[in-house]
């Protein structure tokens, strides 16, 4: 079992999904780091290099060629615009969609702009959380509220979540 978690940059996909890959024992890839790692650079970077359009096809090859069982997955807030991506991720894992209002995400972000957010000229976050939440509600699996939520509390939802799938490992003897 596999499980992919989307939702807008600033929900905490990268640190949650290092927290389900270790609590369950699996092994967590972040999309977004495995293509620096491949590329050699920083997503602003590659994003001012190639542009908006040549970033979009790095990243859907690159997660295209994610491979393996229990795996936990991060693969980058616009993920959901590739349909070929997305279907492969629904056959192959669970998706969970960490969800915040976009005046949550605003704050979490301050300065996104080296973050590698891929937005249009002109376009707003406000704008851009209006055009996705339509495809994270479309591919969920699981939902999970991050609004106003400490960290904590929503490491104890999701945890609940992904246990109805696979077992939680035995703790450790001391």
């Amino acid at each position: 079992m596999n499980f992919v978690l989307i939702g807008m940059p600033g929900v905490g996909k990268s640190c949650m999904g290092r927290y389900i890959a270790r609590k369950f024992q699996m092994k967590f890839i972040d999309g977004d780091k495995l293509i620096e790692k491949r590329q050699g650079k920083r997503l602003f970077e590659i994003i001012d290099e190639v542009g908006n359009d040549g970033f979009k096809k790095i990243e859907e090859e690159t997660l295209l060629s994610i491979e393996g069982d229990g795996l936990v997955i991060s693969p980058g807030g616009s993920a959901i615009y590739y349909e070929s991506v997305m279907e492969k991720f629904k056959r192959e894992a669970k998706i969970i969609y960490l969800y915040a209002s976009a005046d949550v995400i605003i704050e979490r972000l301050g300065d996104f702009s080296k973050r590698g957010i891929v937005l249009k000229d002109g376009e707003t976050i406000h704008d851009l959380y209006n055009e996705r939440a339509k495809y994270f509600e479309k591919y969920a699996d699981i939902k999970i509220s991050c609004n106003g939520k400490r960290f904590s509390k929503y490491q104890s939802d999701i945890i609940r979540e992904v246990s109805k799938y696979v077992p939680l490992p035995p703790k450790k003897q001391a």
